[in-house]
């Protein structure tokens, strides 16, 4: 009998921890027997133009459907082999593919389980796979003819996966803007390799189950899975979200109706001090060296800008557009010096306003990547926290950081995005990675001592952001951990993320936080100097 064929196993530049080369060659022959050696990748490094910004050699391996996923964590197990699961590879601003641990073996889910399931216009609502992106999903509605019928909502970037986007509670800009909120029902696979379906999807479809040829990944689910979320007992979806408790194989999306009608709109505000005014009117309509003061004034001045933009879309036939366009002029043009403007008033071709007309839409984009290049090779982090909509508080917010972006010396750009009751506000050479990281630092302990946490983070950042939830001798985070512990007992699925560590790692020596770095100002530069871990 001719010998299966083998992957070739070159040594990773970093080993996961207790591995050797020749335990690590074993996981590589092994995974290649499960998905082909066409699908496992010992090391690579793989360009930000591609899949994501994957560390340096970073081994992967590409299951084909979720048979292989459940048998790759199996061996995982069998192994103790930390193993990192992503979609598409493009958490742009939070670390990309990077894992948290140097040395896990990713475990890329969107390569070949990439299908649109169901869309159901009844219903208002989709069934996809990991490998799903908001363009792959609007292509289809535009050749389906069903964009007529549904709109999509979609992030800033529309390169990335939806369930990705969801399960790391990304957010929009349509009134469907929270994607985790807009989801119904999940397909997951946990660490052990069990699946599970949730909410109605618990429920057998009396049609699929009694079919013995199927396995149950493959059964027609329940006929309610995407109209209704909890089903019945404990509402599960919570805890696969911002986790390492599961890879989510499934997930339904309640989608937007057809509104009948959309415009999109800016309005300009001259002053830094006009923010508090603003965001005080949103809330009820809701429920190289940096630039001076002077030269950000003239830059405004000449793009027929000013130092704040306001955007958003009203929904609806036109009457009701109309009406709701009165409201909101008849609030913001009370703040002196401001101008409102639709899309066609404006002639720059990749202006806020045209990037946002087509994203309020529910039209992806990649329009506002243009924004990094300021700086030749630009790149950005993100910063994120929340914070009660006030004018009080958003004015705070901005002061404080804008006052530790000047101290390391870069230029600032800010985003307030409103959500319910909520505000969240959000940029290389080695020395500019240095300034981006001391005042992201110095921001996550400002923002703490105000009450402001971030709801989303790099992955450089989750131990000292998740040391910032500490309610009652860190009650939640103990919490967390056992559930880990007990859904992951050998810790293989993405050790660390958001700073939660199985108790095979000492927390002690894996933690990155701000006592690992001693971070000093010096003159326009930075000097970073590594130390040890102190908790």
């Amino acid at each position: 009998m001719a010998s299966p064929p083998q992957a070739t196993v070159e040594n990773p530049r970093v080993l996961p921890p207790n591995h050797t080369h020749t335990t690590f060659a074993q996981f590589i022959q092994r995974a290649a027997s499960v998905c082909s050696p066409d699908n496992v990748t010992p090391t690579i490094c793989t360009p930000c133009t591609t899949r994501g910004s994957s560390s340096p050699r970073q081994s992967y391996v590409c299951p084909r459907d979720v048979g292989e996923v459940q048998s790759i964590l199996r061996l995982c197990n069998e192994l103790t082999m930390p193993i990192w699961p992503y979609s598409a590879g493009r958490n742009t601003g939070y670390g990309g593919t990077a894992p948290r641990v140097p040395g896990s073996v990713a475990l890329d889910i969107g390569k070949h389980m990439n299908k649109i399931l169901e869309v159901d216009v009844e219903g208002a609502y989709a069934l996809v796979e990991p490998g799903v992106t908001y363009m792959d999903m609007h292509k289809h509605l535009e050749e389906t003819g069903l964009l007529k019928e549904l709109w999509l909502d979609v992030p800033d970037l529309g390169g990335g996966s939806m369930i990705g986007n969801a399960v790391e509670r990304g957010v929009g800009y349509t009134p469907y803007g929270d994607h985790f909120m807009m989801h119904c029902g999940m397909e997951v696979i946990l660490p052990t390799g069990e699946l599970v379906r949730t909410g109605m999807g618990a429920l057998p479809d009396p049609t699929a189950s009694s079919r013995s040829d199927l396995r149950p990944d493959q059964q027609a689910g329940n006929k309610c899975w995407q109209l209704f979320n909890y089903g019945f007992g404990p509402y599960n979806d919570g805890i696969f979200s911002q986790s390492s408790l599961g890879i989510v194989t499934k997930m339904g999306f309640w989608m937007m109706p057809n509104p009948g009608g959309y415009q999109a709109y800016m309005i300009t505000f001259p002053r830094d001090e006009d923010l508090g005014a603003i965001v005080d009117i949103i809330r009820p309509l809701r429920l190289t060296d940096p630039l001076s003061e002077s030269e950000q004034d003239e830059i405004a001045k000449k793009l027929k800008l000013g130092r704040w933009i306001f955007y958003g879309a009203v929904y609806g036939p036109e009457p009701v557009r109309n009406v709701l366009l009165d409201a909101i002029k008849g609030a913001f043009l009370s703040i002196p010096g401001s101008k409102f403007y639709l899309p066609e008033d404006r002639d720059e071709p990749h202006s806020v306003l045209r990037t946002r007309a087509k994203t309020l839409q529910g039209i992806p984009t990649l329009d506002e990547l243009r924004w990094v290049d300021w700086l030749p090779n630009g790149a950005h982090m993100f910063f994120s926290p929340i914070a009660k909509i006030s004018g009080k508080d958003a004015s705070m917010q901005y002061e404080v950081t804008k006052k530790r972006v000047r101290e390391a010396g870069l230029d600032f750009i800010g985003t307030f995005t409103i959500g319910m009751r909520e505000m969240l506000f959000n940029r290389q050479d080695e020395e500019q990675k240095l300034k981006a990281r001391w005042p992201i630092r110095q921001l996550i302990q400002d923002c703490a001592d105000r009450g402001w946490g971030e709801y989303r983070t790099h992955l450089a950042l989750m131990d000292q952001i998740a040391n910032t939830y500490n309610f009652n001798d860190n009650a939640q985070m103990k919490l967390n951990e056992k559930i880990k512990n007990a859904l992951d007992p050998n810790g293989i699925l993405a050790p660390g993320k958001n700073g939660i560590w199985p108790r095979g790692y000492d927390r002690n020596t894996w933690a990155i936080g701000m006592d690992e770095a001693k971070i000093e100002l010096k003159g326009k530069g930075i000097t970073l100097t590594l130390g040890p871990q102190k908790t």
